[in-house]
């Protein structure tokens, strides 16, 4: 189960950064037009930061067509062996599952979301016995609903998040990186939205929000965005022990660390 208690995250999917990154999606962070060799310095430093940590990677290739195609996280949400495969939540990602499918079916059920719902696997956090649902810009009610289905079957719970207009996806400003705890971005999440399920809440300084997406490992081990000084005080002072990863080429797509990864097993 990818992000299951002890965090050990054994293997992940990626994919390699487009040959039409520059006409990658953005509207969040982005300040200036996606540079596809920058980011596959970030992204090849990235894939070298999961391996570090034990995670088994394969990384499959860059799909011309589809300029987002990197942010894999999307495009899949693992439940208990099972791949559901939404309804891309924005019109020029449809697509883009049919690769992911290929490759997935060599070990996992495949589950498609019927028409009309609609869902980023961006908007999926998996905390301990539970997963946190965003319903966003990108993800609707009736996506949301369709894998709450799957994920109650299996024996898990459901926390419903409203994401606000302020960010893409749910990972955008949430994660977690050890059992009990969630990280989160001041001015956005609310307390209430979270406090009722998580026994520590890390908030992260409004305007290094985008720090707050960040992958945790067994033994606080954190993998994190650089740049970020705030946060990495803050990580650190919590007893995490950082890798930090140069994400800012990605961001100008408004990828985080998250979005560039389906975590299998």
């Amino acid at each position: 189960m990818p992000g299951a208690y002890d965090r050990s995250r054994k293997s992940a999917v990626v994919r390699s950064i487009s040959s039409n990154f520059s006409k990658a999606l953005s509207s969040y962070f982005g300040t200036k037009t996606p540079n596809q060799e920058e980011a596959k310095g970030s992204h090849n430093a990235y894939v070298t930061a999961l391996r570090a940590h034990g995670t088994e990677v394969t990384v499959l290739p860059e799909l011309s067509a589809f300029p987002d195609s990197c942010f894999v996280e999307d495009t899949a949400v693992m439940v208990d062996g099972k791949a559901i495969i939404p309804n891309m939540g924005h019109p020029s990602r449809e697509g883009e599952q049919q690769a992911v499918m290929d490759h997935m079916s060599n070990f996992a059920e495949i589950i498609r979301m019927p028409k009309g719902a609609k869902l980023d696997g961006g908007d999926i956090v998996f905390f301990d016995d539970r997963y946190l649902v965003g319903i966003s810009t990108r993800t609707n009610k009736e996506g949301a609903d369709f894998l709450s289905n799957f994920i109650k079957e299996d024996g898990y719970d459901v926390e419903l998040i409203n994401v606000p207009e302020t960010t893409l996806h749910l990972t955008t400003v949430c994660s977690s990186p050890r059992e009990g705890t969630i990280i989160a971005a001041e001015g956005h999440l609310k307390e209430n939205q979270i406090s009722h399920f998580a026994e520590e809440i890390i908030w992260i300084p409004n305007n290094e929000s985008y720090a707050s997406n960040t992958i945790g490992y067994s033994n606080d081990r954190l993998i994190v965005a650089g740049g970020f000084p705030k946060t990495k005080n803050i990580l650190q002072n919590e007893g995490f022990r950082l890798m930090s990863v140069d994400m800012e080429p990605i961001m100008q797509a408004d990828g985080s660390l998250t979005c560039l990864s389906v975590f299998t097993s």
